[in-house]
């Protein structure tokens, strides 16, 4: 156990880099922000973190969610534009929700192929920022 906390921190820490340092000038944020509606939050009494997808527009044909730091890691493949999934989930320890980035995929018959990142959040604290890009 001692062993994977370091390499999970480092698998995530180079994916952020990765879409922190994405030239993704080519992406209209306003548009996404408005096309795509995503939500991950942690309900307490439940233990399980619920996601959310929801595209606008209904041109989205095939959404993969993928939840990291998880053992095994959580992957699952939907058809049409939204989806809401429930996953059991034990509250992290000392290293906190970033261990756990929650990515999407959603492949729009407009966009392409758009990557969306975000981060789970507890029911009573602030939303985390959603960040986009395309593939």
């Amino acid at each position: 156990m001692g062993k994977i906390i370091p390499i999970i921190s480092v698998i995530v820490i180079t994916i952020l880099a990765g879409l922190f340092f994405y030239d993704s000038s080519s992406v209209d944020k306003e548009l996404l922000n408005r096309t795509f509606s995503v939500a991950a939050v942690y309900l307490v009494d439940e233990e399980v973190v619920e996601i959310s997808f929801v595209d606008n527009t209904q041109k989205t044909d095939t959404i993969i969610l993928e939840v990291l730091g998880l053992q095994p890691s959580f992957q699952k493949t939907y058809s049409g534009s939204s989806f809401i999934e429930r996953i059991p989930f034990v509250p992290p320890d000392k290293f906190g929700w970033e261990l756990h980035p929650v990515i999407i995929l959603a492949e729009n018959q407009d966009l392409g192929l758009i990557e969306i990142k975000t981060e789970i959040h507890e029911e009573n604290e602030p939303e985390k920022p959603v960040i986009f890009s395309k593939q």
